[in-house]
């Protein structure tokens, strides 16, 4: 355990400017730059090598280092016996008492004296031809050539190229380039001028002068660095015009990557641009071809960097690098600017890693990792501090005795230090062979462990061993040194000397191996071991002698053979591998894929692909053609083992040729390929002339394509090249698009829907454009039903080609192999039954992926009926088609397959990883992140990983789980100024992708004032107390002051009773009151019938529905006023919407308990579908401030408060009866009305009222107003509810929420959706099929939220029969005349109780 809290922290040292390559001027000024950056007191000290010494530039006037460490030339040195500025450069930073680091190395060159190897000579272009002037100089000049015609700059062009040569290209010639040229090298001290040599140009396209098809320039193998260009050069001249084009491997590359003249440019090279590439040139008469290798080398790059260490004296550590890079980079170790050279106690493990054994004081400072290669090298630098033991340590073990002693290890065992200073030390046991100063150490595997094994020792050695112990202060004192031997090797044999091994045949090898030097006894037997190194697998065999043939081995196959003696202790010591080659043999299969093209009259394409691996037995070094004119004698021809086609010219036209393909090993040849046939042209095609008018043009308007479709000129003696397809908006000429010769049908895509375009097709050679074919087409309408299953369903038409064209592969299907391979099947109904190929045909597989930005179609030709097709993306849908071709008939596109790859792991991690702080929660950060680019398939989670330690290993990070659907996440509960780190991890259903890098993160230091009381109770235990002391006070005063309103409110309420019973008794239902309280007005606590409208509702099919919930306003302005309904209103209708099922508790108000709670009526409705659902219009004429309903006798369930709004007070209101019933949907909002001065308080019957079986909501209730959605919560089979006693406790007033009905002996019932509620009192028949709906005015907290109603003043009695006389088909008239004549008395008892002095 290293303890850091109080050591030397690691110094930020390295270099922000390193020198580079440079190309220096003889005579001129040249720089190196180098700077390098640390936080010490004084600059570092910059010195430089020269080719791996320093310099000493003391007395040097001409070199001099700036003070910015730049390396500084006033004039450069350079002749051809004194070179002393030219060579490899480094810089290495200095800093007293802390270490050095160097650079990377950078080569200066000096430009030579311009030499002309090669000048511009007089030459002659034909118009439309290529011309080549030459102008060739030394290799590090050719940056400074330019051009000049008539002696005025040249200015280049696609048609004017100048080659890496130097050399001047003129392409497809006119008459402006006639003139003299010279090529002249600048800016390297004085120019130097070419000689003048006049270019002129003569008519071309004249058949007496016919010339034969060469190459003007070849390309040549060149070598190149990633992100950088390359121009491979290619011009060729002969007539007719040949028509030059590139290939990749075997695939053709497209023309945009061609430059005038048929040079290739490639830019921002990547690795799988490396490859042979073959320049063709074609005129119909002759084709010939010319190769280069293009090599791309990608310069080093790290991949993992070496990390700064802590550690111990006599500890072993590991500094890690690893690179990457084409050719493989060479790794070396620096430590403060000295290489560090391996040894017993430096090693390289593992390729590039640097493992220091038993560290000493002086393995202080700077190790850097120094990677190179061709392309170039780079350097990563690390620290290493030695740390000091701080604070009592312990004192040394006692009694270290070697309990156990064999020949190659060594068990100690030792007692605890008589001074340990702590509890659970660990130990270290440091050892060295005896005569080295060194020691190695082995740590306890756990505290408190007094014993361990030292293995891996030499036999017969005598070796040192001492134990320290550790506590948590660091390393305490040594034990004495124990010197103990091994005991020797002397029981099993030694390694058998000199073992040989030769292969005599391919398939055997001989081997032989002399007795051990030290066989320990009789040698009964030996153990040869073989391995096939293609296989890996290690297999054995018992030999009596010294000598063994083993037969039955592969050909040309590397095998290692080690030896083992055995004798009567059993195994010795094993030879080391010896590796043997088995001989080459010839190839044991044919060439695969052979396929045959007709180029024209004379000439025949051949291409093919190598043996099986398993049948080349050798290094094929070439290929056999035979070819044969009918019967006739076969004759033959061969190329090189590397090209894999042959162009066969030189035939004679109109004649059947058969083809066999065999490859050649230095054995010999092997077996060929079956005979395939192919027929020559009769003639070949007209390419003095441009082609005919196609002979037919077809269209398909889709919605967003058209199809187009065609046949080709019917005169086809004369060449077409390929089609031009013209397509706009009303004109043909807006957009143009070239299709190749073969080519018989193309889809038009990206269009407009409903447009009309206008469509012309002309077919053109190397001459020009024939005579164009027009059409018209209407794209279908974005709403055509038919469009996509008519796509889905039918290929797209194809007319039939002349002459006798080939019938297109069927039954094309697409096998999902892998999550990068695809296997495409398809048959030939012009093949027999058997579906062999036996002629020259050969099928061109087609695909491409439905990503829009890669639109790129590939191909591959293939003469068998399936193709696997490789290197695809996963998780990504493919289109196929299939083409067949024999000869010079075609068929067109089949019908598509389709395919999606699998799955596969994410190979990129999330990126854009952000981590900000919630706004007024400094202990709570957001973390975001987008998708990785290469999710391989459906990301279904992410895992993010945080920690206070960068370097932690991962199972010691936090983790937290994320959704796929999420692209942020809250972590809460962070330490306030501490800096955390975040990676994230993606996953889909494979696995686990790699992670990102780390992101780091500061939470802040303070509070901010809003959350500076919450911080604070963390902090602060003190202050914690308090709060709580202040709460419960605050609650104990409430409690009171509701206790004393309650106590005046009931005395209040007393003086009253009589006059309400005798109210409640009268029989003609006309209550009037009789108190001296007649002058005052009555609130307006009735319906107003006029203002109701009945609209429809839908009864919720489900039969226990969640209940919905409403938010809450946060502020006062958020109480949405009564005339701005839900329609009106799309915030209200989103947030009703989206309320949904219980409500979380971070959406309630923090401010709950201080805002108003209006109180909620009830109507009862009949439930019956499909009647009409009467909602309550609020009412917009009030001015009376009694209007708020403050009714002692209108109950709730939950604890409900008035909010006032001219004052700021709550006013405790009295409990309601809660109806269990079916929820009605309300769509109008209460209007919060204004009052200039508070409301009476409650009176004593508000608490007195309330029925004892009616509980309070312990959790809050909402406040203010919003539209609520609700929902049945009973199903329609349910009896009605009633009360066992509806009359105890009741006030006169229950009948406003249900009519009064003679009680019945039915039971009650509770409903399942809100256990925490009461049941609403009713009777009932016992078989009423009916449940009583509810409209309600209020909001409840943590149940369901009726409908509002607004009361504005009493109407008739018989205005509210007719409104309830749909209750109950049962209930009488004179019954609900009886109770609404209680209810009008009711109203008046009310107002007198309220506006009582």
């Amino acid at each position: 355990c290293i303890h850091t809290s109080a050591v030397q922290p690691f110094s930020p040292f390295w270099f922000t400017v390193e020198p580079q390559d440079t190309l220096a001027i003889r005579g001129n000024s040249a720089f190196l730059n180098c700077s390098a950056h640390s936080d010490a007191a004084t600059p570092a000290h910059i010195e430089w090598k020269k080719d791996g010494t320093f310099m000493s530039l003391v007395s040097d006037e001409r070199r001099k280092i700036l003070p910015d460490g730049t390396l500084f030339f006033s004039h450069v040195v350079h002749s051809k016996h004194n070179k002393p500025d030219e060579g490899t450069y480094q810089c290495v930073a200095t800093i007293e008492n802390l270490g050095s680091i160097s650079s990377r190395t950078a080569r200066l060159s000096v430009a030579g004296m311009p030499r002309f190897a090669n000048q511009p000579l007089p030459a002659t272009a034909r118009l439309g031809d290529s011309q080549v002037m030459a102008c060739e100089v030394n290799s590090d000049l050719v940056a400074f050539i330019r051009w000049e015609k008539d002696r005025q700059p040249l200015e280049l062009s696609t048609r004017l190229i100048q080659l890496p040569s130097g050399a001047l290209v003129i392409s497809n010639a006119s008459e402006t380039d006639a003139g003299t040229y010279r090529c002249l090298v600048e800016n390297v001290g004085s120019s130097k001028l070419s000689d003048e040599a006049e270019l002129q140009t003569v008519p071309g396209n004249l058949r007496e002068h016919q010339r034969k098809l060469e190459f003007l320039v070849q390309p040549v193998s060149v070598t190149k660095t990633t992100d950088a260009s390359v121009l491979l050069p290619c011009v060729a001249t002969g007539y007719p015009a040949p028509r030059i084009s590139w290939m990749f491997g075997d695939k053709l590359l497209e023309e945009r990557y061609v430059l005038g003249g048929g040079s290739l440019q490639i830019s921002n090279l990547t690795e799988a641009d490396a490859g042979l590439y073959t320049c063709v040139a074609d005129n119909s008469n002759t084709t010939i071809e010319a190769q280069a290798q293009l090599t791309v080398q990608v310069s080093p790059q790290f991949v993992k960097r070496p990390a700064n260490i802590y550690a111990h004296e006599s500890m072993d550590i590991i500094f890690e690098c690893d690179v990457s890079g084409s050719p493989a980079p060479t790794v070396k170790w620096v430590k403060n600017g000295d290489a560090v050279i391996p040894s017993d106690y430096f090693k390289i493990i593992e390729d590039h890693n640097l493992q220091i054994l038993g560290l000493v004081k002086s393995d202080e400072g700077f190790y850097q990792c120094l990677a190179e290669n061709d392309a170039g090298n780079i350097q990563s630098s690390a620290q290493l501090i030695i740390l000091d033991p701080a604070g009592p340590t312990s004192s040394a073990p006692r009694d270290v005795v070697a309990s156990l002693v064999s020949t190659r290890f060594i068990k100690l065992t030792w007692r605890q230090p008589a001074e340990p200073h702590g509890d659970e030390l660990t130990y270290s046991i440091f050892y060295s062979q005896e005569g080295t100063s060194r020691e190695r150490v082995v740590n306890t595997s756990r505290p408190g462990e007094m014993q361990v094994t030292i293995q891996n020792l030499m036999p017969d050695t005598k070796y040192r061993f001492r134990v320290v112990a550790h506590n948590s202060n660091g390393q305490g004192e040594s034990s004495a040194a124990l010197k103990v031997a091994t005991q020797a090797e002397v029981q099993v044999p030694g390694p058998a000397p000199n073992l040989q091994g030769v292969s005599n045949t391919p398939t055997s090898v001989s081997l032989s191996w002399d007795k051990p030097l030290t066989g320990n006894g009789e040698i009964l037997s030996y153990k040869l071991y073989y391995t096939d190194k293609s296989v890996g697998k290690e297999q054995d065999i018992d030999v009596d002698g010294q000598s063994y043939s083993m037969a039955g081995l592969k050909k040309n196959t590397e095998y290692s053979f080690r030896v083992v003696a055995n004798n009567r202790h059993g195994p010795g010591v094993s030879t080391e591998d010896v590796v043997v080659r088995t001989l080459s043999d010839v190839p044991s299969a044919p060439p695969q894929n052979l396929t045959i093209e007709v180029h024209n009259s004379k000439s025949i394409m051949l291409r093919w692909q190598p043996p099986p691996l398993s049948g080349q037995n050798g290094k094929i070094t070439g290929y056999k053609i035979r070819y044969r004119k009918g019967s006739r004698r076969s004759e033959s021809e061969t190329t090189e083992g590397t090209q894999l086609y042959k162009l066969m010219d030189g035939l004679e036209h109109g004649t059947e040729y058969s083809f066999r393909v065999s490859a050649m090993t230095v054995n010999g040849t092997g077996p060929a390929t079956e005979w395939m046939t192919a027929e020559t042209f009769e003639s070949d095609l007209d390419e003095s002339r441009v082609p005919d008018q196609p002979s037919s043009l077809h269209v398909r308007p889709l919605v967003n394509s058209i199809v187009v479709s065609w046949t080709p000129p019917e005169n086809q003696d004369i060449m077409v090249r390929g089609y031009a397809i013209g397509y706009g908006i009303g004109s043909p000429h807006a957009q143009t698009i070239k299709v190749d010769y073969k080519q018989r049908y193309f889809t038009i895509e990206n269009l407009d829907p409903s447009s009309h375009y206008v469509i012309t097709l002309k077919a053109f050679n190397n001459v020009g454009e024939g005579i164009p074919v027009y059409e018209s087409a209407v794209t279908r309408a974005q709403s055509d039903p038919d469009v996509d299953l008519y796509d889905l369903l039918h290929a797209p038409y194809t007319p039939v080609p002349d002459p006798l064209p080939m019938m297109p592969p069927v039954g094309v299907q697409a096998s999902v192999l892998s999550h990068d391979t695809i296997k495409v099947t398809w048959a030939d109904n012009s093949l027999p039954k058997s579906q062999k190929v036996t002629d020259n045909r050969y099928y061109t597989v087609r695909w491409k992926t439905n990503i829009p930005a890669n639109t790129k179609v590939k191909m591959v030709n293939t003469t068998n009926l399936s193709y696997t097709v490789p290197d695809l993306k996963p998780n990504t849908l493919y289109e196929f088609s299939v083409m067949v071709t024999k000869g010079r008939r075609v068929s067109t596109w089949s019908m598509t397959a389709q395919g999606t790859t699998f799955e596969t792991t994410p190979s990129s991690a999330p990126k854009d990883v952000t981590v900000v702080s919630k706004e007024n929660k400094p202990r709570t950060i957001i973390v975001n992140w987008q998708p990785p680019s290469e999710a391989n398939g459906k990301i279904t989670g992410y895992i993010i990983y945080y920690s206070t330690d960068v370097n932690a290993v991962v199972h010691d990070w936090v983790i937290e789980p994320v959704v796929g659907n999420r692209l942020t996440h809250q972590i809460q509960e962070l330490t306030l100024d501490t800096t955390y780190y975040f990676k994230i991890q993606a996953r889909n259903s494979k696995g686990m992708g790699p992670m990102s890098e780390p992101v780091q993160f500061r939470t802040p230091k303070i509070c901010t004032l809003t959350l500076i009381f919450s911080c604070r109770g963390i902090k602060d235990g003190e202050n914690h107390i308090l709060v709580i002391v202040i709460i419960i006070s605050v609650g104990a005063f409430t409690i009171i002051v509701v206790v004393v309103g309650a106590f005046l409110c009931t005395r209040r309420t007393t003086s009253h009773q009589k006059k309400k019973r005798a109210a409640s008794k009268s029989s003609n239902g006309s209550h009037k009151y009789k108190g001296n309280s007649k002058d005052l007005k009555p609130p307006d606590l009735w319906i107003h019938h006029e203002r109701l409208e009945l609209k429809p509702m839908d009864k919720s099919p489900d039969p226990n529905p969640v209940m919905t919930e409403t938010p809450i306003p946060r502020t006062s302005q958020d109480i949405t006023p009564a005339d701005s309904g839900l329609e009106s209103n799309p915030h209200l209708q989103q947030r009703r919407n989206s309320y949904r099922g219980h409500e979380s508790e971070d959406s309630m108000s923090t401010l709950a308990g201080r805002r108003g709670m209006r109180p909620k009526m009830m109507m009862p409705f009949d439930a019956q579908p499909p009647q009409p659902v009467i909602s309550a219009h609020p009412i917009h004429s009030l001015d009376n401030h009694h209007h708020y309903y403050h009714m002692g006798s209108l109950s709730s369930a939950t604890r409900s408060y008035l909010y006032h709004q001219g004052s700021g007070y709550p006013r405790p209101h009295t409990c309601t009866p809660i109806s269990h019933l079916d929820r009605v949907d309300s769509t109008e909002s209460v209007r919060n009305t204004p009052s200039s001065e508070p409301a009476p308080p409650a009176t004593a019957s508000s608490q007195a009222s309330c029925p004892s079986e009616i509980l309070a909501d312990p959790e809050g209730s909402y406040h203010g107003s919003t539209t609520t959605e609700e929902e049945p919560s009973y199903s329609s089979n349910l009896p009605p509810l009633r009360s066992a006693h509806p009359h105890a406790h009741a006030h006169p007033l229950k009948s406003f929420a249900v009519p009064a009905i003679p009680a019945s002996s039915h039971p009650s019932y509770e409903s399942p959706a809100l256990p925490s509620t009461p049941l609403l009192a009713q009777t009932g028949p016992p078989t009423h099929p009916h449940v009583v709906k509810t409209a309600s005015i209020g909001t409840l907290g943590r149940t369901r939220t009726p409908m509002v109603v607004t009361v504005p003043n009493a109407p008739d009695v018989p205005e509210t029969s007719k409104m309830l006389e749909d209750v109950d088909s049962s209930y009488e008239p004179d019954e609900l005349t009886e109770e609404m004549a209680h209810l009008e008395g009711l109203m008046k008892d009310l107002n007198a109780i309220t506006t009582a002095p």
